[in-house]
C-alpha cells in the first residue's frame, strides 16, 4: 500500500503506482490469465499518522481511496477482476490500524470466497 510521507507528500506517485501494476501483471500472466487484485482497506488514522513503527511512514484514508480507485480503474481498463474491500474493514477489524486482524481477515476471506464461487467457479 502507498505511504504517504507527509499530509502533501506521497511516497509514491500515481504513474510509478500504475506502472508496478502493469509489471506485476505481466509478471503473472506468465503463470496464469486468471488474475483478481483484492482492493485496499480503510485505516485507522489515529494510529496510522504516523504508524507507531515509523514516524516517517503517514497512512490516511484519503489516500487509501485515492489508490484504491487506481487499482479498481486499471482491473476495469485490463479486463482483470476486483474485489473491492474499502467498505468492508471497520477500526474493530484492524491488528494495528493499518493490518487486518483474525477478524478482518475472515471477513475478507468470505468476501473473496463468494465473489469466486460466483465469477470462477
Amino acid at each position: 500500500m502507498c505511504h504517504i510521507k507527509s499530509k502533501d507528500n506521497s511516497g509514491t506517485n500515481i504513474e510509478k503506482f500504475q506502472n508496478d501494476l502493469t509489471e506485476l501483471v505481466n509478471q503473472a500472466k506468465k503463470f496464469t490469465d486468471k488474475i483478481i487484485f483484492i482492493g485496499l482497506t480503510k485505516v485507522d488514522e489515529l494510529k496510522t499518522m504516523p504508524v507507531s513503527w515509523d514516524s516517517t511512514r503517514f497512512y490516511d484514508n484519503d489516500y487509501v481511496s485515492k489508490y484504491n480507485l487506481v487499482i479498481k480503474e486499471f482491473c476495469q481498463d485490463n479486463k482483470l477482476m476486483f474485489i473491492d474491500m474499502l467498505d468492508l474493514i471497520n477500526k474493530e477489524d484492524l491488528e494495528d490500524g493499518l493490518h487486518p486482524n483474525s477478524q478482518g481477515h475472515k471477513k475478507m476471506f468470505e468476501r473473496i470466497k463468494i465473489f469466486i464461487r460466483q465469477k470462477i467457479i
